[in-house]
């Protein structure tokens, strides 16, 4: 008998024979680091992704700053979407019906200079459902009136966080306060940035008026405002009386100002100002902040007997903040600690007379602190911070400036068991104190040096081997005349998953060290994987070369690079035709965005890390090659 004939194979099945509905629904479920990743694998699917994201609930871009012909590809027709978070830097007005879509009930968009008025009065007439509302650095100021304001008030009746984050100085009383009488009833937070304080005093004072005549009944215009941060001129007892009376729910109250002038009697802040502050004792949170950010100021006013008559009200506090109360001594600060027995979080900066007698029986107390920073205190020895860690439960700690802490104060330190966070700039301690820390029993994931000129490479280099080597993620070690390329070496060779490294000032430090960190591989990741910020601000010896190592493939993930001012001009712009996405500083300022966010996992270490970036290659796709020599060119 002869074989028999074998039937036609039926080819195997894959995601490309699926219906695209059914595909584009799946890919609907995935983030949009996911679907960028799904999109790169086959053309079929390239499709699909493209579809899934007109299914989108949410687009966050806060870490790049695409161009409108980038951005619209990735915001299709979409009535899913309810939240979009972007990075304006490179948009303008052409841009404006993007962004303002009916749909969104969460709209986060920064570095909007290019804007003018019309992006508020847009928002205010297509986004009716807003419920949450940042903007961020709109301008040019002259473009923006008290009309546009009230389109954006009147039109958004369903606000409930409102965060204007750009220059309101110029605004006068009655183009500030009139718009705000058509302010959303269910406002619950609302965050201002420089603003005069005497234009937020006569608006908190606005009433609306309800009922029928005889019976009129008069209410704030914020009736259930929670939430009140503030950036003012200069911070008074007008401003605190009138929060106080008006704001009848206020939970959370932040005040930040930074006089131009020396503050008078009538226009300060005093210890009766401080007296009525929380007269109902709603309040969780209370930050008071004056900066010296132009004038060498602090709150000359205030002393302990103010201190003492705000602690009566105010023992149901968790967090408390104050910065720039130079005549409050060890008697204040101890009437928090022992008053708000539900206290968690403690920043005390400027604190020129508090002294390690406000720790001495801290753990006689029932506090459990979590969170403490006390910058700039001078007085502050060892002893305080021996006191300070019976607090186990502590995840961050800051102790800047505090310039008489040593070697000792991290043996303490090192006892800490839940400690993340731990910021050591220009304290007294050298190779000694680093050998207590390597052995702390607590992950840390950020430790700051910066300053610590005692420190040398033997004591740096010995944090690569610690037992937290495998969980940091934030290092500064800025300012230490002593570390070298070798330092750099040994951090390269033990492949700590550094995401953020400050070299800045650094005379040592050269192009060796960018070539060591542009071959690190993490966990086998590709070159230089984890690094999404790297500083090298006015290191002596980076030179030409080393901008060969910031093309791709190095260093995939980087978005923040910080470069001597001096830099030739050519490479910084071929950089930028290499690097669209990479935000470069030449003018030594700190960089670092503060509008991070990292709740998606946009950062997140993970195994396989891709070459480059998902997101940055669906922008890219398509556009045309540099060519590198050109591009790139040292000579």
């Amino acid at each position: 008998m002869g074989e028999e004939r074998a039937g036609p194979s039926t080819p195997p099945w894959g995601l490309q024979d699926l219906p695209s509905s059914l595909v584009g629904s799946i890919l609907s479920t995935l983030d949009i680091r996911s679907i960028c990743s799904v999109s790169a694998t086959s053309r079929s699917l390239h499709s699909s992704a493209s579809l899934a994201l007109s299914f989108l609930p949410s687009l966050h871009l806060l870490d790049i700053a695409p161009t409108l012909d980038l951005l619209q590809p990735l915001l299709p027709p979409n009535p899913h979407l309810r939240s979009l978070k972007v990075d304006c830097r490179r948009l303008d007005d052409s841009s404006i019906a993007d962004l303002a879509r009916p749909s969104l009930q969460e709209l986060c968009i920064v570095n909007c200079d290019g804007f003018g008025g019309d992006l508020l009065t847009t928002i205010g007439s297509r986004c009716r459902d807003l419920r949450s509302l940042t903007l961020g650095s709109v301008g040019p100021q002259i473009d923006i009136n008290a009309s546009d304001l009230e389109q954006l008030l009147s039109g958004c009746t369903e606000l409930e966080c409102l965060k204007l984050d750009f220059d309101l100085l110029s605004f006068d009383h009655n183009n500030f306060t009139e718009p705000w009488q058509k302010a959303p009833r269910n406002l619950k937070s609302l965050e201002i940035a420089l603003v005069l304080s005497t234009v937020v005093t006569e608006m908190l004072s606005l009433t609306i008026e309800s009922g029928s005549p005889p019976y009129y009944i008069k209410s704030s215009i914020f009736p259930i405002l929670q939430k009140l941060c503030l950036s003012v001129d200069c911070i008074t007892d007008s401003l605190v009386i009138s929060i106080s009376k008006n704001l009848m729910f206020l939970s959370h109250l932040d005040l930040h100002d930074a006089p131009f002038i020396e503050p008078t009697v009538t226009s300060d802040l005093t210890n009766y100002g401080l007296q009525q502050i929380n007269p109902r004792g709603t309040l969780k949170h209370l930050s008071l902040v004056r900066s010296q950010e132009f004038l060498y100021t602090f709150f000359h006013r205030v002393n302990d007997l103010g201190i003492l008559l705000m602690a009566q009200t105010c023992s149901n506090l968790e967090s408390v903040c104050l910065e720039g109360f130079c005549r409050v001594t060890d008697s204040g600060f101890r009437t928090i600690l022992h008053s708000c027995t539900n206290l968690l979080n403690l920043t005390v900066c400027y604190g020129n007379q508090l002294t390690d007698l406000v720790f001495h029986d801290i753990s006689a107390t029932s506090l459990s602190l979590k969170h403490v920073s006390l910058r700039s205190c001078p007085l502050l020895s060892n002893v305080a911070i021996i006191g300070l860690v019976c607090n186990t439960d502590l995840t961050i700690l800051d102790l800047r400036h505090c310039r008489s802490l040593g070697n000792e104060a991290l043996k303490a330190v090192s006892t800490l068991p839940k400690l993340k966070v731990l910021l050591l700039d220009f304290m007294d301690i050298g190779d000694l104190g680093i050998s207590y820390l390597v052995h702390i029993r607590s992950p840390l994931t950020s430790l700051t040096l910066r300053g610590c000129k005692r420190l040398t490479e033997t004591g740096i280099s010995a944090i690569f081997g610690s037992s937290f080597r495998h969980s940091l993620q934030v290092l500064d070690l800025s300012n230490i005349p002593t570390i070298s390329d070798n330092t750099i070496l040994a951090l390269a060779k033990t492949g700590v998953p550094i995401t953020e490294l400050r070299l800045r000032e650094c005379p040592l430090i050269g192009d060796t060290s960018v070539m060591a960190l542009a071959s690190m591989k993490v966990e086998g990741g590709w070159h230089g994987s984890s690094l999404r910020l790297l500083d090298l601000y006015k290191t002596g010896g980076i030179t030409s070369l080393a901008f060969r190592w910031f093309k791709k493939p190095y260093f995939p993930r980087l978005r923040w690079l910080g470069v001597t001012g001096s830099t030739n001009r050519d490479l910084l712009c071929a950089l930028e035709r290499n690097r669209p996405f990479l935000h470069v500083s030449s003018h030594g300022e700190e960089i670092g965005s503060v509008y991070s966010d990292t709740s998606d996992g946009w950062y997140r270490h993970i195994n396989n890390m891709e070459e480059v970036d998902e997101l940055e290659q669906w922008l890219l796709e398509g556009e045309n090659e540099y060519d590198e020599d050109e591009d790139m060119d040292m000579e």
